[in-house]
């Protein structure tokens, strides 16, 4: 067996035959060339071609003619040649050879590799459904990423990889792919779009909040152009394992893109092309009568879809607490919306403790804090793109971020030096772009929002962060501010009642609802923060919900 048919064989043990790429095309097709340029030279130097450089005065036809020696003898070097012992005679530029069998293996080799790029061309990108191919063993590397290791350890000895117990998850999961495709098994493959500035882009994994890994799957510059995709958008689709000097699974065929039709995505409009509006529908957050910290924040500042939001709070105010809390309130009064928390340099213990405490339904991703800012800077840049595309399908997502502070720092830190430096070096140009994260909540006209709730550190002895705070004081349309004053008195939740409000809540309220509300606030106007908020959590501990509390003031 040849170097060519061996790796023809290795691709039809990749179960990638009708999918070659373009290069492997262009490189057969060249060493098939020279090899025929080869068998020319050698006929031409044989005894049975036709020859008037001598005395016999034979004579091509072929239109041109030449003059060799004195016999007048014409010669032409046309395009037609009679080679072999044969006799026969083609027209055009074709050559019949004694030794070349057109109907030869390597023939046939090239005449399917053919054949499947133009398979390729015509199906690859229009979302048809693969072929199905039975008694093969079928993964997907989306669902092994959320087993444990100890059933991957499992899957692995199955499938006969040796040192599993020497493999990180990630390492690991790409052996047993690898396995899975030596015994000709078929691969599905899903993730997030990650556009890379040179064209390509990698489908990363919410189970490693979005971290580069060794099962990231390739998509070419060309798929990411013909299905208009972006940065953020859900992709599944069948795969292949790396070949020869590749490093990462490579997409095959695209069969969904944001769990919906590859057609649909033509007729998407683009987010920043929406039309952003007010708040109109509202996120109740009041659960039971023992949670009395959503349901203040129901009375004090109520939130809508479509909310921009910032919870100011010092140090140990108990903001992480109050954060759990909002994100199982949504979740359980709000099972349509997608939640998305988003852990900016945090501690791990803190990242750990927040998965355990937030329901299932809520997607916890994280970067800690020692992680460089670059990380931080990716996942929230992820994060904030996937939650755009979402919107663009008529989706409403929550993302609830902690902290916008330090995400502002990470940026600051990555911003090259412009020479213009605020006041606790801040660099001037810094702020933009977590501004266009925060400023990307909205909610838009017809279906679909984006609510962002974020944290601001504040009394933190840190220069930067009063100016972080002070670029984003005006930019929300809702602040929910807590008090140390209130921690120190140890009344939770402390919520500064008098410092906190909502935007345009008329547009939320119920008219009745928002006199009872004003009315509330008046009686609590002048009086001390930690005496309001005493004030309000003994009535709301007596009655079991903000409607009959609210029922109970007179106007």
């Amino acid at each position: 067996m040849t170097e060519e048919e061996r790796e023809i064989a290795e691709l039809r043990a990749y179960n990638a035959p009708d999918y070659v790429e373009q290069q492997q095309i262009a490189r057969l097709q060249q060493q098939r060339q020279q090899r025929q340029q080869q068998q020319q030279n050698r006929n031409n130097n044989g005894n049975q071609r036709w020859n008037n450089n001598g005395n016999n005065g034979n004579r091509n036809n072929n239109g041109n003619r030449n003059n060799n020696g004195n016999n007048g003898n014409r010669n032409n070097n046309g395009n037609r040649n009679n080679n072999g012992n044969n006799g026969n005679r083609n027209n055009g530029n074709r050559n019949n050879y004694n030794n070349y069998n057109q109907g030869s293996y390597e023939d046939q080799i090239y005449a399917g590799l053919r054949r499947s790029q133009r398979m390729e061309q015509q199906g690859m990108m229009n979302g048809d459904p693969a072929m199905p191919q039975p008694d093969l063993p079928k993964l997907n590397i989306a669902e092994l990423q959320s087993k444990s290791m100890e059933e991957l350890m499992q899957l692995a000895l199955e499938l006969g990889v040796e040192g599993v117990g020497a493999l990180e998850k990630p390492k690991l999961v790409f052996e047993i792919l690898r396995a899975n495709a030596e015994m000709h098994g078929i691969m599905y493959g899903s993730g997030f779009l990650e556009v890379l500035p040179d064209g390509y882009g990698f489908l990363r994994s919410p189970a490693y909040s979005y971290m580069p890994s060794s099962e990231d799957i390739y998509l070419s510059p060309q798929q990411i152009r013909q299905l208009a995709l972006k940065t953020g958008d859900f992709v599944a689709g069948q795969i292949r394992p790396p070949r020869e000097k590749e490093r990462f699974f490579a997409m095959l065929k695209v069969e969904s893109i944001n769990h919906e039709s590859v057609e649909k995505k033509k007729n998407i409009i683009p987010f920043n092309n929406l039309t952003p509006d007010f708040p109109t529908r509202r996120l109740i957050l009041e659960t039971s009568p023992d949670e009395l910290s959503t349901r203040v924040i129901d009375l004090v500042t109520p939130i809508g879809m479509g909310q921009r939001g910032l919870i100011v709070a010092p140090p140990r105010t108990g903001k992480t607490v109050l954060m759990q809390k909002v994100a199982n309130s949504i979740i359980k009064n709000n099972p349509d919306v997608t939640l998305i928390i988003l852990l900016i340099d945090e501690r791990p213990e803190e990242v750990t403790d927040m998965k355990r405490c937030v329901s299932s339904n809520a997607e916890v991703v994280s970067s800690t804090f020692d992680e460089p800012p670059e990380r931080h800077v990716q996942i929230a840049e992820m994060v904030i793109e996937k939650a755009k595309r979402l919107v663009e399908y008529k989706k409403d997502v929550v993302i609830l971020l902690d902290s916008i502070t330090r995400l502002a720092r990470a940026y600051n830190t990555l911003q090259p030096h412009s020479g213009k430096i605020l006041s606790g070096g801040v660099d001037a140009n810094a702020l933009h772009k977590p501004k266009r994260f925060f400023g990307a909540a909205r909610n838009i006209q017809g279906h679909g929002s984006l609510t962002i709730i974020a944290t601001a550190l504040i009394d933190t002895g840190s220069k930067m962060d009063e100016v972080i705070f002070e670029e984003f004081k005006g930019t929300g349309n809702m602040e929910l501010h807590l008090d140390r004053r209130l921690v120190d008195k140890r009344v939770y939740p402390a919520i500064n009642i008098e410092a906190s409000g909502t935007r345009k809540e008329e547009l939320l309220l119920h008219p009745d609802e928002l006199q009872k509300m004003w009315t509330l606030r008046k009686a609590m106007n002048g009086v001390p923060p930690v005496e309001a908020m005493e004030l309000i959590i003994a009535k709301l501990k007596k009655i079991g919900t903000n409607a009959e509390f609210l029922w109970t003031l007179q106007v």
